[in-house]
């Protein structure tokens, strides 16, 4: 297998694709290669090619030994499983512009973007191997600090993308960085202060030229979830968790203001240009601006209908009103606004973004907003007129879900940008895009017949699409709450769908009509699965349990107990004979489905447990989970063999394809990863 290094993804399709599979046809060789992926095609083309190159300078062999195909996955070979591909460019998750205003740097999953500020044309790529939170440039441009989710602070250098240093000190995810507007005259001129703020509760400050542990402001009751200078580094706001806003004395360490008021925890602060102000942004979608000096709260912000992400104020000052300032507002609304803190007016309100906006920055000059989102897009607009400049698209955002097709040479998945995605397994290029929902995709599910793919969402409803033709079939409206699982029926005639409206309802695939809705009493259904003999339906609920019921007639079978935790997975062996659950208690269970009697409880995960997948012979179960790892078993005993790593964030879904050659898992990190067993 061919496996990409560095940055990963996929190895482009060349167009000598074709070539190599005649060869592999007139060579006599049986196996369909239109199914395989295009690296298993990339060794046998290789192995032809140079056999033929060899044959110029010796005699005919009698006889070609193909190269192996690898082998299916198994109990016996499980811990020879390694990461052979990585499709996506993670998530994006901050944006700050570079002093000069040339450079955006962005924060990812996978780590730094950096991005021509004028083009949007990628300039460099630091990998991290951590999830990166925040990112923040240095006043004199040369310097880029991280902020990742393994409690360190990397300090890069801006030109070359080299690590400079790492600061440690945090425990838990470090979430913010910041350095002084101006500069920093708090350290005397010399500009190189900077802060760090985390899940600990704790702020840092460090001087980033010789890496110093400054101090530690401690007085948060929980995380701190953002952190700003004023212009002179002087004094530092903390957003946090504990729902307050605190206003330090850099030098002292002193506590001049706690500013409260919020009800939700506070996400975001930051101080106008001259210092004056500042301005604080709720989960509850609450902006504040206050009076520094004094600590009084002094205009209230409305608009908004869900959370503040991030605050940015514009650079340049109104020198007719020194009072009134411009200052953007992000959030998972899906929209920035620009208000006015003079006035309080809203100036216009940027909408184009299809998820939640994480981050907004303004032009060192004041001249455009650049803005990130859960949609995988990083925005440029016009700071005057809130138009739209240019957009650059990554080719995945979190991976909620993810399916093989029947055939294998089509992998679907579904994120928070509310599209479905299409991959080429042989070339791990993107085919297509399917759009039509309005919110998350939380699921997707293909047909058995590989001629329907089904999708769901935060939106309420299912939806049916054609594969062949890309286009929607059917809308399937009805539920009430989010559509949490999806499963074909064997004959592929029957689509069940999963809500948290505490309701399954059954829709005949070909016409879009409803057959059946049955009632779950489990206080939400979180997953949903058919059995492969057509006979059983599993539900797994927010109470815990996993219901088993009559998939002809709707009656209760049984009902499971012993998870602790909502049970978001589950999944029928090939021979129908074992159900899989995984649960938010961090288990994984094995019942008989024929007695509901329990086998095994698997336990190891540091997290969640968040779905699972039998191998197609029956002997493996892949369970996914918050705790970033990819987890095989053996089906049979119960026995962790390995656990795979490499995802930068939890693990959402795990499928195999259909041959039992590749695991497949999609991650929040925003990427698709093809594991399999090396060969030698």
């Amino acid at each position: 297998m061919i496996y990409a290094e560095g940055r990963g993804t996929a190895l482009p399709a060349t167009t000598t694709l074709g070539r190599y599979l005649q060869i592999g046809k007139h060579a006599g060789l049986q196996h369909n290669f239109s199914e395989l992926p295009y690296a298993y095609v990339l060794i046998l083309a290789v192995a032809f090619l140079l056999a033929a190159a060899s044959a110029c300078n010796r005699a005919p062999s009698p006889l070609i030994t193909p190269t192996p195909l690898p082998s299916v996955i198994s109990p016996a070979n499980a811990r020879s499983v390694i990461q052979l591909e990585r499709w996506g460019q993670g998530t994006l998750n901050a944006v700050s512009w570079s002093p000069d205003g040339k450079t955006l740097a962005v924060a990812s999953s996978l780590g730094i973007y950096l991005h021509d500020a004028e083009t949007l044309q990628e300039a460099r790529f630091i990998e991290t191997g951590v999830w990166i939170t925040d990112v923040a440039w240095d006043p004199d441009g040369r310097t880029l600090a991280s902020a990742g989710a393994d409690g360190v602070v990397g300090l890069w250098d801006a030109r070359t993308g080299r690590l400079l240093r790492n600061l440690e000190g945090h425990t838990g995810w470090v979430y913010h960085v910041a350095f002084p507007q101006g500069g920093g005259a708090a350290t005397g001129g010399a500009g190189h202060i900077l802060a760090s703020a985390g899940e600990d509760g704790a702020i840092r400050i460090w001087d980033s030229e010789t890496g110093q542990l400054l101090g530690v402001l401690e007085g948060h009751t929980r995380g701190v979830l953002s952190v700003a200078f004023d212009s002179q580094g002087r004094t530092l706001a903390s957003a946090g968790e504990d729902r307050t806003v605190r206003l330090w004395d850099v030098e002292t360490g002193g506590l001049p203001h706690t500013l409260k008021g919020h009800q939700t925890p506070v996400n975001t602060v930051a101080y106008d240009t001259p210092g004056h102000t500042l301005v604080s942004g709720s989960d509850g979608g609450s902006v504040w601006l206050w009076d520094v000096e004094t600590g009084q709260r002094l205009r209230v912000f409305q608009g908004h209908a869900k959370g503040i992400t991030a605050i940015a104020f514009s650079h340049i000052e109104d020198t007719t009103s020194p009072t009134s300032q411009v200052f953007a507002s992000a959030s998972h609304d899906q929209t920035v606004r620009l208000w006015d803190t003079e006035t309080g007016g809203l100036l216009t309100t940027l909408q184009g973004h299809t998820s939640g906006v994480l981050d907004v920055a303004y032009h060192p000059q004041g001249q455009g907003i650049a803005t990130v989102s859960n949609d995988a897009t990083l925005r440029l607009w016009n700071a005057d007129t809130g138009q739209l400049l240019s957009t650059l698209e990554h080719d995945t955002g979190w991976v909620n879900s993810i399916a093989f097709n029947p055939r294998g040479n089509i992998l679907a998945s579904g994120g928070l940008d509310a599209k479905v995605r299409l991959w080429n397994t042989e070339s791990g290029q993107l085919m297509n895009i399917l759009e039509g929902h309005k919110d998350w995709v939380r699921v997707v599910a293909y047909g058995p017949d590989g001629l329907s793919l089904a999708s769901g969402g935060l939106d309420t409803a299912a939806r049916l699409w054609d594969i062949e033709s890309r286009t929607l079939l059917h809308t399937l409206d009805g539920h009430q709450g989010w559509v949490r699982g999806l499963a074909f029926s064997p004959d592929s005639k029957v689509l069940a769908s999963g809500s948290l409206d505490d309701i399954v309802r059954l829709w005949d695939v070909a016409s879009g009509r409803l057959v059946h809705a049955l009632e779950a009493d489990v206080y939400g259904v979180f997953s949903v699965a058919f059995s492969p003999d057509g006979e059983t339906l599993a539900l797994g609920g927010r109470d815990a349990t996993v219901r088993l019921m009559d998939a002809n007639s709707g009656r209760l079978l049984h009902t499971l107990k012993g998870h602790e935790g909502w049970v978001n997975g589950v999944a029928f062996s090939p021979d129908s004979s074992v159900l899989a659950s995984s649960s938010l208690d961090g288990t994984v269970r094995l019942w008989d489905a024929a007695t509901a009697r329990h086998l095994h409880t698997m336990a190891g995960q540091t997290g969640w447990a968040r779905g699972v997948a039998f191998s197609p012979n029956g002997e493996l179960l892949a369970s996914a989970g918050y705790d970033r790892g990819v987890r095989l078993w053996d089906a049979d005993t119960g026995e962790l063999l390995t656990t795979l790593e490499g995802h930068t964030y939890a693990v959402l879904s795990v499928a195999f394809s259909p041959d039992g050659r590749l695991l497949a898992s999609g991650s929040s990190d925003g990427t698709i990863r093809l594991w399999g067993v090396a060969e030698l």
